[in-house]
């Protein structure tokens, strides 16, 4: 079905804006990959499952030197995607996560998980484990999980 001259002009320009953000994005992912090549952590976060030249270079601008940090619990720490920990007494409550630090990088890290649909993914972040279905952690599920012994044929969806 053929359009209007009106349609056909309006689809037109969209179609140009498009080839002019395609050559836009072309040149500054060539920045990028120039700027990080002789960067160590660059290539080193991208053999991360799910983590690629995208997520990688957010990933390490972000985080910055890892040196900083004493240990990948502190990591996980400051970019909040470890859970809530309230004590009192002998009552403790885990929560959700904490949601302090970089937006960007929690997007980023959240993002590079790998998902395959009807499974559980298990992902190491902030050394310690979680599992993920559909972006959303299943921190206890997973300690729980962490706890037994893996046997042949377990199935990885929770429960």
């Amino acid at each position: 079905m053929p359009l209007g001259g009106a349609y056909a002009q309006r689809i037109g320009s969209l179609l140009e804006l498009i080839d002019i953000l395609d050559r836009h994005e072309a040149r500054f992912t060539a920045m990028i990959a120039e700027r990080l090549a002789a960067h160590r952590g660059y290539h080193a976060i991208q053999q991360l499952p799910g983590v690629g030249p995208g997520a990688g270079a957010v990933l390490v601008a972000e985080i910055g030197g890892v040196a900083r940090f004493a240990d990948p619990p502190h990591l996980g720490s400051w970019t909040g995607l470890t859970p809530t920990h309230r004590e009192s007494d002998t009552v403790v409550r885990r929560g959700h996560i904490t949601k302090r630090g970089s937006k960007l990088l929690r997007w980023a890290a959240v993002e590079a998980i790998p998902r395959r649909p009807g499974r559980v993914v298990e992902v190491v972040c902030g050394g310690a484990q979680r599992a993920h279905r559909g972006g959303l952690a299943r921190a206890g599920w997973c300690r729980q999980r962490l706890r037994q012994p893996r046997r042949q044929g377990d199935k990885a969806d929770a429960p």
